[in-house]
């Protein structure tokens, strides 16, 4: 699959620090980056909600996402992927855009980091592979062990024609997104205090 098959041209950096700094990608179909019209509404979303926030990209394959959120003010990111080559080339694209000293980089499954994992997150990136069956798991395991700050948000990629089930509160389905075959749902965190819709 060329980049162009996926829907766009080099992956690159879309604004901030590292605005147009192009990334390395991995060969093979096992990792899809997501496409520069997804990423660009994706980020059209999120622009009030990321500049000092803690970010997790689960599933990261180049870490395009979390590195965007670095490049947007992210106070610190953790980029999760269980292959080698994926964390390795993670670390060389955080030395490339210069966002290596707000990072950290952890090599192994996700569903088993969020199951040991000792911190909360503002934010989270949930974009495994489509056919994996990964996605579900990862949602009730972040939101059983509750990883979310107040008003934390989840943003799920998935087929467009795929429609998530609620999750028990404090999170809630806030609003699915749909880019011809992509779908985004982004969930929300309420605050400890409130529980109004």
């Amino acid at each position: 699959m060329t980049a162009e098959d996926r829907g766009g041209s080099a992956v690159r950096v879309i604004t901030g620090s590292a605005r147009g700094r192009r990334l390395k990608e991995l060969e093979g179909l096992e990792t899809r980056p997501t496409t520069d019209r997804v990423k660009e509404g994706l980020f059209n979303i999120l622009q009030c909600d990321i500049e000092g926030r803690r970010v997790l990209d689960l599933f990261a394959g180049t870490g395009q996402l979390g590195i965007e959120c670095l490049s947007r003010g992210a106070a610190s990111a953790v980029f999760v992927d269980r292959r080698e080559d994926a964390a390795r080339l993670v670390r060389e694209n955080l030395d490339l855009t210069g966002l290596r000293d707000r990072a950290r980089v952890a090599r192994g499954d996700s569903l088993e980091y969020l199951r040991t994992l000792g911190e909360t997150f503002d934010l989270v990136f949930l974009d495994p592979p489509y056919q994996a069956g990964l996605l579900e798991p990862a949602l009730e395991l972040l939101t059983r062990f509750d990883i979310l700050n107040p008003y934390g948000i989840i943003v799920a990629e998935h087929p467009a024609d795929k429609v998530l089930a609620s999750p028990e509160r404090p999170y809630r389905i806030r609003r699915t997104y749909r880019y011809g075959k992509i779908g985004l749902t982004v969930f929300r965190r309420d605050g400890n205090e409130e529980n109004e819709e």
